[in-house]
């Protein structure tokens, strides 16, 4: 696969450090902004990379298989709206659009040029969470589901001094939400598919959730979804069944090492990850669906990101957490 890459921020170099363990993907070019051009010119010479550009349009009319968009959240929508246009296949970093009626929009665009269209969220590629996904009937019926991603960002620091970075920036689409506990949606989404309530009480500073609790009603059990950039706390996930539970100690998107254990006594450990980095998994299925043309499991996916969207827009929405795009 023939990939351009559309960024040059920390995701892009995490990205590109897997790329000896990406053999069927080719990194041809990369296009940012004249103010990165020294990191786009180290990035160019360290991983060979022949091509870079300043111009969205010029990276648009290379042969490329997919174009990977690694920008600030509010920049999602536009760059892969116009990326699909040109009938390009897109990988778009988390969180897929600012708002549900964007994801909409590319959903529907994607599908009907029938072209690619990823969201870039690495739980879902895991084999350990594959392995959660498989071990959760042995739980018998849940009751109780509880995620916490909770990490002290030194951004919020320069946040108290006034210092506005795009993480805690209403303009950027940022936020507790946005940043973190968008993983908690997407691990437990994937598991349990659409919540029939959903309720988010966010800690509010300068009009961004700088920390928020979301509850999540399924019904016959009920699940609390924790993301925090002002505080920390240890980090974990617990699926909690009436024949025993999931215990992980990692947040959702790099879903490391769980135990099982259940009411009997008897217990596991488990790690079934193949690969030391988090982002290998999904951009060897991305390459895989594009070269056999299986759009059923990219829409298939492509679903899941929709319900994942819906989820975060309501959320926000209950929290009183609006981005422009919100009035679009």
């Amino acid at each position: 696969m023939r990939l351009g890459i559309v960024g040059s921020g920390m995701i892009v170099r995490d990205l590109l450090s897997t790329s000896s363990n990406l053999k069927d993907i080719e990194f041809v070019a990369i296009c940012g902004t004249e103010r990165s051009k020294e990191a786009m010119n180290q990035l160019k010479n360290e991983y060979g990379i022949q091509n870079l550009f300043y111009n969205y349009d010029e990276l648009l009319n290379m042969d490329l298989d997919a174009i990977y968009i690694a920008l600030p959240n509010n920049l999602h929508f536009e760059f892969a709206k116009k990326a699909l246009e040109a009938n390009k296949n897109v990988i778009v970093e988390k969180p897929f659009t600012s708002t549900y009626k964007q994801a909409v929009i590319l959903s529907d665009l994607a599908r009907e040029k029938q072209l690619f269209i990823f969201e870039a969220i690495t739980t879902q590629y895991l084999p350990n969470y594959k392995k959660i996904k498989e071990l959760v009937p042995t739980l018998g019926d849940i009751k109780i589901v509880q995620c916490n991603y909770s990490q002290y960002s030194s951004r919020y620091d320069k946040f108290k001094e006034g210092n506005i970075l795009p993480a805690f920036n209403p303009k950027s689409s940022g936020g507790a939400l946005m940043d973190l506990n968008i993983y908690n949606i997407h691990y437990v989404v994937g598991l349990f598919g659409k919540p029939e309530g959903i309720e988010y009480y966010p800690n509010v500073e300068r009009g961004i959730d700088t920390s928020g609790i979301l509850m999540l009603d399924y019904g016959k059990f009920k699940c609390v979804c924790v993301g925090a950039k002002d505080c920390k706390a240890p980090i974990a996930n617990n699926i909690q069944g009436n024949k025993g539970c999931i215990y992980q100690d990692t947040p959702a998107n790099v879903c490391e090492r769980f135990e099982l254990l259940m009411n009997d006594g008897s217990s596991s450990k488990i790690n079934k990850n193949n690969y030391e980095h988090r982002m290998v998994n999904e951009f060897i299925e991305f390459a895989s669906m594009i070269k056999n043309n299986d759009l059923e499991s990219c829409y298939k996916m492509l679903d899941h990101s929709l319900i994942v969207s819906e989820v975060q827009t309501i959320a926000r929405n209950k929290g009183g957490i609006i981005f422009p795009e919100d009035a679009i």
